[in-house]
């Protein structure tokens, strides 16, 4: 098997690895076997490395980890944002690859964490490697989900494996088995690591928790709308263990109030904006709040001012290079409660702003508006963070590619490309209350307006104070589905961090979502009819841009292909279905 035919020569030279973050990861080059495991202080430098797997900023690599750009869990290859060519994923049209360094990367990483395991077996003090081995298993289980979500079944490893090992050119394990080795994993992490660190950016207790949450969702939920890729039958047995696993973890999350949603008065409506651009080096924001402010990342791929991200955020993210959907800015609610096609309050697509009116503020802080006033962080930023740098700023023209354009993840201050210093959101607390809504409603499709108050709607409300919260009779009143308003609130709060694709498929919707026309804003009979001379795109019959169309769904697109370099090394290993080489 190609993923560790040369691990073992190179074992300690991956630890020179450059590693971007405010910890000290960076392990020694020179630690031999015969040395590395002699001190407590060693198991903790090997394990630093793991904190340089997780997901991360990366833009336009389609390698694992490269967070909002165009991996495995992109938005790129959802329903919501597109760019300028064709994503082969998002139409449906991707092929088997030759090879693939996820997989490689995953299971060569895999290898470093059993590792550390295997060598802690045979030292003295247990109690004094404790943290370095409950992060062993985080991360273990960490890139086993990861695994799982790709291709589904997996090969299972739990030991450094040796080269000629017959395990290592077996079949895959079933993705129930290696589902269940990342619960036991996670629950014992939890168990050796700390409730709070010394240290940010260290796991905790909670994030093992929280991301015990995420996987038992996903998987729990997959089990109810799939078996074997199918929707047609459930698994409800498996389902209720999964999902109640999932709302215990959230719910200890939740108890242990070591977390709060970002929100500071002075950011007002704007605080779920700058929550994502909070940076160290300078004033970032009108409030001057920094990174230690922030009380919503519950693990973060942390990075320092003056490291090269090798990835440009805000050029990457801002203005018209995501090209926002039709159905994402729909999406949004009116101020009411309501869906824009419920609501009395929504003002239609008139001009090129009256959509915008009487929203979800969460819409006006991750789409920019036309006419809008902005920086950015090379031609016009803000210096004085007073109304006073309107005189230095640019205006945003939203005619162009599909008319709504991004404001996420776009810093203001002066910085040089791919320098910012923001962190990455691995796990965040929003998305834990989010977890814990939708498992509670899942095992039982129901639940409690108490169980909404103290989950969902603290998500909704901290920047639309004036909307009603979601509740029983409010769904009942308006003819609404307390799934999908769930699925809403998870949408609208997750957008552009890696969560919709995966979504769409665990809940079996991708194939009435995925073959929807990508849309761009209405032109007929609107302010873009008369104002958008250069728009030559066509057009549906309700007069809205056409980004894509002919966009298919097959269910082989559950899950990713295996690269035909590793069917050839392991032919146990099965193709997915659907799929021929």
């Amino acid at each position: 098997m190609k993923k560790l035919q040369y691990i073992k020569a190179f074992c300690f030279g991956l630890m020179t690895m450059a590693v971007s973050s405010c910890l000290n990861l960076e392990p020694m080059a020179d630690m031999g076997d015969n040395m590395v495991w002699t001190k407590p202080a060693n198991f903790q430098l090997f394990a630093n490395q793991f904190y340089s797997w997780t997901r991360d900023f990366q833009m336009g690599n389609n390698t694992y980890g490269s967070g909002t750009s165009d991996g495995p869990h992109s938005d790129y290859r959802s329903d919501l944002i597109a760019t300028s060519s064709v994503n082969t994923f998002s139409q449906g049209t991707n092929t088997i690859p030759t090879s693939d360094a996820n997989y490689t990367t995953l299971y060569k990483r895999i290898y470093y964490t059993n590792l550390l395991l295997d060598r802690a077996q045979s030292f003295d003090d247990q109690e004094s490697i404790s943290v370095p081995i409950a992060e062993a298993k985080f991360f273990r289980a960490y890139l086993h989900f990861e695994l799982v979500q790709i291709w589904g079944n997996a090969i299972l490893l739990t030991k450094p494996l040796d080269l000629d090992s017959q395990e290592l050119y077996g079949s895959r394990n079933d993705r129930g088995e290696v589902i269940d080795q990342i619960i036991l994993d996670l629950q014992d992490a939890a168990e050796g690591l700390p409730e709070t660190t010394s240290e940010t950016g260290r796991v905790t207790k909670y994030a093992a928790l929280a991301m015990l949450s995420r996987v038992a969702l996903y998987e729990g939920t997959w089990q109810k709308f799939h078996v074997n890729g199918s929707s047609s039958t459930t698994n409800t047995n498996r389902s209720t263990s999964l999902l109640t696993i999932a709302r215990d973890a959230a719910k200890s999350v939740i108890d242990g109030g070591k977390y709060q949603l970002f929100y500071n008065a002075t950011l007002g409506t704007e605080s779920y904006r700058y929550m994502f651009i909070l940076e160290d080096a300078a004033q970032c924001n009108p409030a001057n709040l920094s990174k230690k402010d922030n009380t919503e990342y519950i693990l973060a791929r942390r990075h320092r001012d003056g490291d090269n991200l090798g990835t440009n955020i805000t050029h990457g993210m801002l203005a018209n290079v995501c090209y926002i959907t039709r159905k994402m800015a729909n999406m949004y609610l009116c101020e009411d409660g309501l869906p824009v096609e419920k609501s009395s309050l929504f003002g239609g697509y008139t001009t090129a702003v009256s959509e915008f009116q009487k929203r979800d503020n969460r819409m006006s802080t991750t789409l920019i508006q036309h006419g809008q006033k902005y920086w950015n962080n090379d031609g016009k930023w803000r210096t004085t963070w007073t109304d006073d740098d309107l005189e230095n700023s640019l205006t945003i023209d939203v005619r162009s590619n599909s008319g709504y354009q991004n404001y996420k993840w776009g810093v203001e201050r002066e910085v040089s490309d791919s320098y910012e210093s923001m962190d990455y959101p691995v796990i965040r607390y929003a998305e834990v209350l989010l977890n814990y809504a939708e498992a509670v409603y899942e095992l039982d499709n129901t639940i409690s307006d108490q169980d909404l108050d103290l989950s969902l709607n603290l998500v909704r409300l901290r920047v639309n104070q004036n909307m009603p919260g979601l509740s029983n009779a409010f769904i009942s009143s308006n003819g609404l589905s307390m799934r999908e308003e769930i699925r809403r609130e998870r949408t609208i709060e997750l957008f552009l961090e890696g969560f919709r694709i995966d979504d769409l498929k665990r809940w079996a919707t991708a194939p009435a979502e995925m073959i929807q026309d990508q849309l761009g804003v209405k032109v007929s009979g609107t302010w873009f009819e008369t104002n958008w001379s250069a728009q030559s795109r066509q057009l549906n019959a309700d007069g809205c841009i056409i980004l894509y169309n002919g966009r298919t769904w097959n269910d082989k697109l559950y899950h990713y292909p295996l690269p035909s370099d590793q069917l050839q090394l392991n032919p146990q290993l099965g193709q997915n279905p659907g799929w021929t080489n």
